[in-house]
């Protein structure tokens, strides 16, 4: 029996992956796991029994990642989960970055109460919300992951636009994924040298933070529309509004309001909708929940943003997994504690990620509390996990 904490309100959906053999509950004390959206979770403290935690969601950045990892809790997230979803956001912001729709909805409210003068307002005020057409426009994506890979294919294919991306870490399924008709840039400068939009795809992190700034700017096209879908935080605030104040660009459209960009000319601010369905929650909370029991019940990871993943099927016979830090000779000495304590090693798969790594060893017969509890002992070994029915 396996017990599951939820720290906001998580799709049923969970039930369809999580069987009666697991216990979950927004109350669960001392959980095997925990599954959360968007609770912050920087202050909790977490027991010693806490094996995983489950982030229904991309960002990972209301969870500890760093501490989990000392502690031994693999972090899972859900990548593409919630793909679609934003992917067609990005198309109605593509859309309002070039025609200033949302700034003439705001403006058909002055008119209420004109009466039958409102037609004639309407005809006469219109030009001012002008903008051009998506056909033929060259939209320039930067990250060709999930979502980048769906936006340029929707804008090539359903919008007519020429698309040219780049990504130099794109993966082999999504570069299968994408249209024959997106252009692959060498470089982020040739995006930005192209582009009328450019849509930025990538996670927030400390090369990226701040990147959309005047240095990114400049090498725009004058009049170029930018969609920032990813994170508040990969913009320099200051230099956008500057650059759309002197017109080198025409539009900032983000899904991630701040004080200093609700309101401003040119600027259209989305309350953060981007994965904002009864699809896309169902999506994650169903891929949370799916890594979460793979983890409990055989060690396998997949998605984790701490650990590497380490695809598994069902063992033959009994598992042994160990979490540990990734330094030299780690393998050759848990070998070797492993024989000392007369574990037969099957088969082993050792995985590493920066400073963490996975040992897995597939062995004939459980072993012993003792022996698991002495190959805990080595110095470097953060958590021993074991699978399997006793002999």
């Amino acid at each position: 029996m396996y017990t599951v904490k939820t720290l906001n309100a998580i799709s049923d959906v969970i039930h369809t992956q999580l069987d009666d053999s697991y216990q979950i509950s927004p109350e669960a004390e001392n959980p095997d796991a925990i599954l959360v959206r968007s609770a912050a979770m920087h202050e909790m403290e977490f027991g010693k029994d806490l094996l995983a935690i489950g982030r229904a969601g991309a960002g990972v950045n209301n969870i500890p990642v760093d501490r989990c990892s000392k502690e031994g809790i693999v972090v899972f997230n859900t990548p593409g989960a919630n793909a679609n979803a934003v992917a067609e956001l990005v198309i109605a912001g593509l859309l309002m970055s070039g025609r200033n729709i949302a700034g003439g909805m705001d403006w058909v409210k002055s008119l209420k109460g004109k009466g039958a003068e409102v037609g004639k307002l309407v005809e006469k005020g219109k030009s001012q919300f002008v903008g051009p057409e998506m056909r033929g426009k060259t939209l320039g994506v930067i990250g060709l992951g999930a979502i980048g890979a769906l936006v340029a294919n929707a804008a090539s294919r359903g919008l007519g636009m020429n698309v040219i991306g780049f990504d130099p870490f794109i993966s082999v399924e999504s570069a299968w994924s994408l249209s024959t008709s997106v252009h692959r840039a060498g470089s982020t400068d040739e995006v930005l040298e192209k582009a009328d939009f450019i849509t930025f795809h990538v996670p927030l992190n400390d090369q990226t933070r701040g990147s959309v700034n005047a240095e990114m700017i400049a090498k725009m096209k004058d009049g170029a529309g930018i969609l920032n879908f990813s994170r508040g935080e990969l913009a320099n605030t200051e230099d956008v509004k500057a650059a759309l104040a002197s017109g080198k660009l025409r539009s900032y459209v983000t899904d991630f309001p701040s004080d200093e960009l609700i309101g401003e000319d040119k600027v259209v601010c989305i309350p953060h909708l981007g994965a904002s369905t009864p699809e896309s929650e169902d999506n994650c909370a169903r891929m949370a929940a799916a890594e979460i029991r793979d983890y409990l019940e055989r060690g396998c990871i997949r998605h984790s943003v701490n650990y590497p993943d380490v695809e598994l099927g069902e063992p033959e016979a009994a598992r042994v997994l160990v979490l540990h830090e990734n330094i030299p000779n780690m393998i050759s000495n848990i070998s070797a504690a492993a024989a000392k304590e007369g574990i037969n090693i099957d088969n082993l798969v050792n995985r590493s990620r920066k400073e963490m790594a996975v040992t897995v060893m597939d062995v004939g017969q459980l072993p012993s509390q003792d022996a698991l509890d002495h190959l805990a002992e080595m110095q470097g070994i953060i958590r021993v996990r074991a699978f399997g029915k006793k002999a």
